[in-house]
């Protein structure tokens, strides 16, 4: 009896066993990990600039592909300073954006509210509406209680039938004003109103710009794959793939921390600071791959090219928007060595 526990306390040491204490899987930075609202992804917050004339906080694109761009390094304190750099880069579509209207907004309450808008009804999407205000009658509402006005967006449309897909009902959405006064902010909007704005007028070729875009969805996942918990040994009961503890029994529930199974992608994300690349024009300087970008096809009209990846499949909207925690700004302009032609995936035609 003796001999035997003598032989089982010393075979203890050769026993398996777990950390006290050990990192959580998953993060809580990104919760709820529930599907967006919609393919166009919403902007809650828009850079404020201190510039004395207003311009557009934000632009809209759709997502062509991937290719790689190699340039020179132009970090100056780095080893690889003046040599070539392999950098990822994402190509994003420009449509023409039309200003269809512009709509003000009031402070009251501790909540927003609308306080005004201004639609351009000589646009044929108004075409069934009776009465149609002319645009300085609906202006000077908004005027009247300009000292009530805290904040001031612009109504936009765009089609992806302009980049060269086949969708062709517009899409709109709303984009910050920013810079200048208020009633400044008012004048530039009104000025807007019933014409086409372009990406190329605000953002340069060097500077940081942010991303907003609805990811690639995966359905229901299971805690394994969506959260990256450690699978059990392979003799568990009952289960492999699944958290060992969910809970304690005080307090009986389960806590919202607990890596569970759920929705896996078709999130909102947003990216700060992407380095523009390229700005250029398809018919100009081409850069579709032989055969079209993979479930895109050839591109068409204007496109900006971004260092990095965006979240999302092809063809989804991308909202691009300055910078709101650009810490620098290099502002130089990338010298670009070679820009790949060939397919970014699949196979060309």
């Amino acid at each position: 009896m003796l001999t035997y526990l003598v032989l089982a306390c010393g075979s203890a040491s050769f026993l398996g066993h777990r950390k006290h204490s050990a990192p959580r899987r998953s993060s809580l930075a990104f919760y709820p990990r529930s599907r967006a609202g919609s393919h166009l992804p919403r902007v809650r917050t828009w850079a404020k600039l201190e510039n004395e004339r207003p311009v557009l906080a934000g632009y809209v694109a759709l997502k062509a592909g991937m290719i790689h761009v190699i340039t020179a390094d132009d970090r100056e304190k780095t080893l690889n300073f003046g040599k070539p750099l392999f950098n990822s880069a994402t190509v994003l579509a420009l449509p023409p954006m039309k200003v269809y209207g512009l709509r003000a907004y009031g402070y009251r309450d501790g909540a927003h509210y609308v306080l005004g808008e201004v639609y351009d009804y000589s646009d044929r999407m108004f075409a069934r509406v009776k009465h149609k205000p002319t645009l300085d009658e609906q202006y000077a509402k908004i005027l009247s209680r300009k000292d009530d006005v805290r904040q001031v967006f612009v109504l936009v449309a765009f089609s992806p039938k302009d980049v060269g897909l086949s969708q062709k009902e517009p899409l709109r959405m709303e984009v910050a004003v920013t810079g200048g006064k208020v009633e400044d902010q008012l004048a530039y909007a009104r000025d807007l109103v019933g014409k086409p704005v372009s990406l190329k007028d605000r953002v340069s070729v060097g500077s940081m710009v942010d991303v907003a875009a609805v990811s690639k969805g995966k359905g229901f996942e299971g805690p394994v794959t969506r959260m990256g918990v450690k699978r059990k040994q392979h003799k568990s009961r009952k289960s492999v793939r699944a958290v060992g503890v969910l809970s304690p029994w005080h307090p009986h529930g389960v806590m919202y921390s607990v890596a569970r199974a759920g929705q896996m992608g078709f999130h909102q994300r947003v990216e700060y600071n992407h380095r523009v690349l390229i700005i250029d024009n398809e018919s100009t300087r081409p850069i579709t791959p032989p055969g079209g970008f993979h479930r895109f096809g050839q591109l068409k009209g204007d496109y900006i090219v971004l260092k990095g990846s965006v979240p999302g499949p092809q063809r989804r909207p991308v909202v691009i928007r300055l910078p709101l925690r650009s810490e620098f700004n290099r502002g130089k302009v990338p010298q670009v060595l070679h820009v790949s032609s060939r397919p970014s995936g699949g196979t060309s035609l």
